[in-house]
């Protein structure tokens, strides 16, 4: 494994043809093994032009998750450094709350090709078919960066929001608190979730489950459901989408340490929740309104018929016009 990462990184490094004989004598192995550990990244999807001569070239590179694949040319600090990649697993969430109480460090990523207990908020269930989206968790720990949950989950979702603009085009909007959307359907869904004793923080998981290149989804979320693929017309990349929004997260973490974050209303203008009937439960009664802005603290304020106003923190917002509600 060590000696494929290596001559990875060397064929990525130099961008042209590499010769065997300087593969091994930079690495201290034979030219068999050179050879051996090149037909092996083949095998894995990776396209390694060989010349007599002339030696190897790395081509095109699998849309497939791998420590060697994210770290190649991410920008960040601490998100994503460690990174734990699965072929499939339960809920990354799940595996980061694991290597979370075994020690895993601040920043460490979860990223799995599929999920077979993915979940959503309110313990909804996630589809997360093989090799299409985007199933990944960070672990934030206490440390010079305050950690405020409710804060936290907005500042994930500005983060997926910047990426997919950045790297598609398409007009990707918020839906408070944790879900983008493009064109009234849902393609993310964020998930935090916190570990704490009563006087201080242990953990915080970022879950993010990005619907990236679905062509198609089941009948019952059909119509609430899309993806890039489809709304972008093309394949993105898989992991050049979480490169991006682990370094906008990281980015919007750090400026959310400063006392009067820049960010803050970037998010209220890619919130399509603002302006609009909504409708939550307070007090088991249900309440209509409209959303008039984002609190300092990431609630939703929102104006009701008599002119009070409600600060929503948690629980379930249905949107009129987005994902079909009509809120009356």
């Amino acid at each position: 494994m060590k000696n494929k990462e290596q001559i990875l990184n060397r064929l990525r490094e130099n961008g042209e043809f590499v010769s065997g004989e300087e593969l091994s004598e930079q690495l201290h192995i034979s030219r068999t093994a050179v050879w051996k550990s090149v037909n092996s990244l083949r095998e894995e999807g990776y396209e390694i032009e060989s010349a007599t001569n002339r030696g190897y070239r790395l081509g095109s590179c699998p849309d497939r998750y791998s420590p060697a694949e994210i770290s190649a040319g991410l920008e960040t600090e601490f998100l994503g450094r460690n990174a734990f990649c699965y072929a499939s697993i339960d809920s990354t969430n799940e595996e980061a709350k694991r290597k979370a109480l075994s020690g895993a460090p601040n920043g460490s990523l979860f990223v799995a090709e599929q999920q077979t207990g993915g979940k959503g908020r309110l313990g909804r269930s996630w589809a997360s078919p093989a090799g299409t989206g985007l199933w990944c968790s960070v672990l934030l720990r206490p440390g010079i960066l305050p950690l405020r949950v409710s804060v936290t989950t907005l500042l994930a979702g500005l983060a997926v929001d910047r990426a997919v603009r950045s790297l598609t085009g398409c007009n990707a909007k918020i839906k408070w608190p944790n879900d983008i959307v493009i064109g009234g359907k849902k393609i993310c869904g964020i998930l935090t979730e916190m570990t704490a004793e009563v006087d201080r923080i242990e953990f915080v998981v970022v879950g993010i489950g990005v619907n990236v290149n679905n062509t198609a989804f089941p009948e019952n979320i059909r119509d609430k459901a899309t993806s890039v693929r489809i709304e972008s017309g093309k394949n993105l990349r898989r992991v050049s989408l979480l490169q991006e929004i682990l370094i906008q997260f990281e980015t919007l973490l750090k400026q959310n340490a400063e006392s009067d974050p820049v960010f803050w209303e970037e998010y209220k203008k890619c919130c399509i929740s603002l302006g609009r009937r909504v409708g939550f439960t307070r007090r088991g009664a249900g309440v209509t309104g409209t959303a008039v802005d984002v609190s300092p603290k990431g609630e939703l304020i929102v104006e009701l018929e008599d002119g009070t106003r409600e600060n929503v923190t948690a629980g379930e917002v249905s949107v009129q016009g987005i994902y079909g509600q009509k809120v009356e």
